[in-house]
């Protein structure tokens, strides 16, 4: 059993942050969430939610009062702009005696992540998961409408990870020794195509999903559809046209960080099945 410690949770209402916050909780620690809107994020009972913006750390002080670990992202604001706030956010977290830091990787170099690797201060953790197994949930409103995926490059390889062993590894370099200066990589347990993928969704609910293999063209026309930015498409070609050894290799770190292994996609599956088996 670790001592209690206090905890701030940047980026606390994304898909990994609010995982973050869970696994403090069940670990026994204090959580003080950081939003920019309180009134519109929903915690469980215990989370403290202060309000603040990582553009202006000069109003971060009074969330950081009295924390020991602060977990960082590297975009902030509406419009999810790279953080340039870095240096000053570091300076007050020392300021108010924060040892550990963790910060999430934002797919390439970004001046935050800079800023707390370059920082003497404090032991530091970056945490670079490959894709989310939450990424999935993309595909639930085409298999409650029309029972089918539609997807490129269907034989890519991912070691997807579930965002719930991202929150646990957080949790561990936030509150224990032994992790600073370290870069993780985190995977799930297992290499899946998409053809994978939607099997086990298709077991997990009950019903038979057909998988559409878009071509490149027809995938492109899609996303700029979507309203993409090209830099956003150019990312999504490379990332799943050529999928990097790094995104389709198990790396084993959730067990050897936190102990037990990581979780699989069939569990994933399994626990958000009602998204896939009902409309949005």
């Amino acid at each position: 059993m670790t001592q209690t410690q206090r905890i701030l949770v940047t980026g606390a209402t994304g898909t990994v942050g609010r995982q973050v916050v869970a696994e403090l909780l069940d670990r026994g620690h204090e959580v003080r969430a950081l939003t920019r809107d309180a009134a519109r994020a929903a915690f469980p009972a215990g989370v403290d939610v202060v309000e603040g913006d990582l553009n202006d750390p000069d109003g971060l002080a009074p969330a950081l009062e009295g924390v020991t670990g602060l977990h960082l992202i590297t975009f902030g604001g509406a419009a999810f702009s790279p953080l340039e706030t870095g240096p000053p956010i570091l300076e007050l977290a020392r300021s108010a005696g924060v040892r550990r830091v963790t910060v999430l990787h934002g797919g390439g170099p970004t001046p935050l992540e800079d800023a707390v690797r370059a920082d003497d201060g404090v032991d530091w953790t970056v945490l670079m998961p490959v894709e989310f197994m939450a990424n999935a949930l993309e595909w639930a409103d085409g298999i409650v409408t029309a029972g089918e995926v539609r997807e490129p490059f269907v034989n890519r390889l991912s070691a997807m990870v579930h965002e719930g062993d991202i929150g646990a590894v957080a949790a561990v370099a936030l509150t224990q020794e032994g992790h600073g200066g370290q870069e993780y990589v985190i995977t799930g347990p297992e290499v899946l195509t998409v053809g994978d993928k939607v099997k086990t969704i298709a077991a997990a609910v009950g019903r038979e999903i057909t998988l559409v293999e878009l071509t490149e063209e027809q995938a492109l026309a899609r996303w700029r559809a979507a309203g993409l930015a090209e830099d956003v498409i150019g990312f999504l070609l490379m990332a799943y046209g050529d999928t990097p050894e790094v995104g389709r290799t198990v790396s084993g770190t959730v067990e050897k960080v936190t102990g037990r292994p990581a979780r699989t996609f069939a569990r994933w599956a399994a626990d958000h099945a009602d998204a896939f088996t009902r409309p949005s």
